[in-house]
C-alpha cells in the first residue's frame, strides 16, 4: 500500500499543500512547531477518520476558515483510490473515488497505517484504556469483523449498565432481560478475546527480534492480561467462565451499576527480561519497545491483508543514539513506504538518504530538497 500524493486544504497551519510521495522513504525536516507533525496527522485522519491524539480534534480547520479537506491518492495491488475526508464543525464527510461513504466500517482499511509519536510512551506509562485503544485501532484496520463486533459490544455494554442501574432502583424491572443482554455480550466477548489474543501472540513472534536488531539486546515480550482468569481462549472456555463470573458477581455489579468484567477491562504489558518496563525500564528502552511493537505490526498486515501499511514516524530520532538511528532506518528502508519527521538528519548514513524524498519546512512553506 502506497500513498502517491497528499492534498490538504485549510488543515491546521496549511491553507494549501500538495505533496508527491516516494513509494519508499520520505523525510520531513523542520523545527519544532513548524507543522511537520500536522502532515502525519492528516494521513492518520485519512486512514482512520480521526486523529491519533486520543480522539481529541480541536482546531483541525485553519483559523478563520469554515471547513477543511484532506485528500490522498492511494495505490494498492495496482488499484488507485482517491480518499477524501471533509470536516466542517462537528460534521465529517468521507468519500472514496468521489462517492460518499456513510459507514465508517466501509471506509477504514482503504489506507492502512502504523504510527509512532512521542506521546506513544504513554502506551507503557499510561492507563490500560490507552493500550486497549491501541489494540482496537489496529485490529479494526485489519478486520471489519472485529470493528463491527467491538461496536456491537459497546452498545450491549451500555444497555447492560443502564439496566443494572434500573434493576437497583426499580421493583418491576425483570432480571431475565439482563440475562438476554448478558448472553449477547458474552458472544461478542468471545470474538474480541480471541482476536486480541491472536494479535498479541503474533506480535510476540517478531517484537524481540526487532528490538534486538535495534539495540543488540533481547528479552522483550508482551503479556495479555484479561480481568477474567481464562485457562485458554477456546470459545467454550470463555463462554463458561464468563457465565460463571457474571452469576457469581451479580449483586456486586448491581450495587456498582456497571459491568465489572469483560474485554472492556483488558490490559497488556511490556516486559523485558521478566521485568515490567513500566517500572523497571528506562525511557529509551520503553521507546524502542513500543517502536518494536509497532514495527512487528507490519508483519500482521502482511499476513492478514496481504499488504504493507504506510509507516508514520514522528520525531523518531530524539533520544536515540547514532547507532540506533541508523539501525532503525536499515529496518524500515525495505519494502514499505515510510513518512518520517525529524528536526535534522545529521549523522544519518547517506545510503539511506540517496533514494529518499527529503522535504524541508521553512517559514511555513515546504519544499523538496534537490
Amino acid at each position: 500500500m502506497v500513498i502517491k500524493s497528499l492534498n490538504l486544504l485549510n488543515f491546521r497551519n496549511y491553507s494549501h499543500l500538495n505533496l508527491d510521495l516516494n513509494s519508499k522513504m520520505n523525510i520531513i525536516i523542520g523545527k519544532n512547531a513548524s507543522g511537520k507533525t500536522n502532515i502525519l496527522e492528516s494521513v492518520c485522519i485519512l486512514a482512520l477518520t480521526k486523529t491519533y491524539k486520543n480522539g481529541i480534534e480541536p482546531n483541525l480547520i485553519s483559523f478563520g476558515k469554515e471547513k477543511c479537506r484532506l485528500r490522498a491518492k492511494v495505490k494498492h495491488d495496482k488499484v488507485l483510490k482517491n480518499l477524501e475526508v471533509s470536516i466542517e464543525k462537528d460534521n465529517k464527510v468521507l468519500k472514496i473515488n468521489k462517492t460518499k461513504i456513510k459507514k465508517i466500517g466501509e471506509y477504514i482499511s482503504n489506507l492502512n497505517i502504523i504510527i509512532f509519536t512521542p506521546e506513544d510512551l504513554n502506551i507503557i506509562k499510561g492507563s490500560p484504556s490507552i493500550r486497549r485503544n491501541l489494540l482496537n485501532i489496529e485490529l479494526s484496520q485489519i478486520s471489519i469483523k472485529y470493528l463491527n463486533t467491538y461496536n456491537e459490544y459497546n452498545k450491549l455494554l451500555k444497555m447492560r449498565n443502564e439496566y443494572l442501574k434500573l434493576l437497583l432502583t426499580s421493583s418491576i424491572a425483570d432480571s431475565s432481560y439482563l440475562d438476554v443482554i448478558t448472553e449477547k455480550l458474552i458472544e461478542k466477548s468471545i470474538t474480541i478475546y480471541s482476536e486480541r489474543k491472536k494479535y498479541i501472540d503474533f506480535i510476540n513472534q517478531y517484537i524481540d527480534t526487532i528490538y534486538s536488531k535495534i539495540t543488540s539486546e533481547s528479552g522483550v515480550i508482551i503479556k495479555y492480561e484479561t480481568n477474567i482468569e481464562l485457562a485458554d481462549f477456546k470459545e467454550d472456555t470463555i463462554r463458561k467462565k464468563m457465565k460463571y463470573t457474571f452469576k457469581q458477581n451479580y449483586k456486586k455489579e448491581l450495587n456498582y451499576g456497571m459491568t465489572l468484567f469483560g474485554p472492556h477491562r483488558d490490559d497488556f504489558l511490556f516486559y523485558f527480561n521478566n521485568k515490567d518496563l513500566k517500572y523497571f525500564g528506562s525511557q529509551g528502552q520503553q521507546k524502542i519497545a513500543i517502536l518494536s511493537f509497532k514495527l512487528a505490526e507490519i508483519e500482521i498486515f502482511k499476513n492478514y491483508n496481504n499488504t504493507s501499511p504506510v509507516l508514520l514516524l514522528d520525531d523518531i530520532f530524539s533520544e536515540l543514539d547514532i547507532s540506533k538511528r541508523n539501525k532503525l532506518l536499515e529496518y524500515v528502508s525495505h519494502d514499505i513506504q515510510s513518512i518520517i519527521t525529524t528536526t535534522d538528519i545529521k549523522n544519518i548514513r547517506k545510503k539511506y538518504l540517496i533514494d529518499a524524498y527529503i522535504y524541508e519546512i521553512k517559514n511555513g512553506k515546504i519544499e523538496r530538497r534537490k
